[in-house]
């Protein structure tokens, strides 16, 4: 696991204020006390004080006060933040008295603590589906500046050292979007990349758009997409190293690359594999993690503004704890 304590302590190096709006959840507030403890992180709990201090004490965890914890019920940002939220959701007819409401919920606050610069990202999900941790994120803090897709990537830590970078790959898409589109791929393609090079530390991306086609040796029109998406993020990222499209043993295997593509700069040193979609990806992943015995870390969520993760409900202690340190990173980049 050492590419998760090189996360840890880049996290560590340049600590970000980090928001958890489900603080009185038994593993997050574990986490949260593990991440204190670390001094990974500014934490920015969200809760009835009183609650969380009675459950810190109950749980034995001990470095829960040097947390900022925020009253959803009783903050006197309250107003500020609904009238905020209510000029950003006026086209969609909200209400300031619908906006009042909203900000009481922890997952909208930590949205507005985040979106006027008092936090630098948001971990949630324990307690909470994908859909509403994702939903006040594009309501409030909105996509990155060239995006309109918000994505998933997985980490791959395998034991094949020889492909990705001494066995890592970062996949993309896995996590968010069941079919896109040749525009949406491209953004995905990029923002993989930006994973890669915040999360996984990879200073050199290179990014496979993969395909059951290398370079035209079939004929379809999913093909089709993954060869305009290919053109398209060399649009959006002219500086990106990518090529495609590639079958999967193009991209990873330096023999297969140079048989199959030659002249690619690409095939046969990829160390960032985009999908063509959801399914493959999911798929893709799931099999590398169980036949491969390869560890999966993420999804984690790309294409917002500033970083919001979401976890799996059935979480554990050590998956929020990493998942802070892996928003941090990316907050860090979201900053450059």
């Amino acid at each position: 696991m050492e590419l998760l304590q090189q996360i840890v302590a880049r996290a560590k190096a340049n600590k970000q204020r980090i928001v958890l709006p489900e603080a009185t959840e038994e593993r997050t507030l574990r986490a949260a006390d593990r991440v204190l403890a670390d001094d990974l992180a500014e934490l920015i709990l969200i809760g009835d004080p009183a609650e969380i201090k009675r459950l810190a004490a109950e749980w034995g965890l001990t470095h829960i006060d040097r947390a900022t914890i925020v009253d959803p019920e009783n903050n006197p940002k309250g107003e500020e933040y609904a009238t905020l939220l209510a000029e950003l959701r006026k086209k969609k007819g909200m209400t300031i008295e619908q906006a009042r409401e909203l900000v009481k919920n922890p997952l909208y606050l930590g949205c507005m603590i985040i979106k006027t610069e008092g936090a630098d990202g948001q971990v949630s999900g324990a307690l909470s589906t994908t859909g509403d941790t994702l939903r006040p994120a594009l309501q409030i803090i909105k996509c990155a500046p060239g995006i309109t897709c918000v994505s998933g990537a997985m980490l791959l830590l395998t034991h094949e050292k020889a492909y990705g970078d001494d066995g890592i790959i970062v996949m993309g898409d896995v996590a968010v979007t069941p079919v896109p589109d040749a525009e949406q791929l491209a953004q995905i393609a990029v923002s993989t990349a930006q994973t890669a090079r915040s999360v996984a530390g990879m200073t050199d991306p290179r990014v496979a758009m993969l395909s059951f086609s290398t370079k035209g040796s079939a004929k379809h029109e999913v093909v089709d997409k993954v060869v305009e998406a290919t053109r398209l993020a060399h649009e959006l990222a002219p500086d990106l190293k990518l090529d495609g499209e590639l079958q999967a043993d193009a991209a990873l295997v330096p023999a297969v690359g140079a048989k199959k593509a030659p002249g690619s700069p690409i095939a046969g040193k990829a160390n960032v594999l985009v999908v063509p979609c959801l399914e493959v990806g999911n798929i893709s992943y799931k099999l590398v993690e169980r036949l491969g015995s390869a560890t999966a870390i993420g999804p984690i969520l790309q294409g917002i503004a500033r970083p919001v993760n979401d976890l799996s409900r059935g979480c554990c202690v050590d998956d929020i704890y990493y998942m802070i340190a892996i928003t941090a990173c990316q907050a860090q980049d979201a900053k450059k």
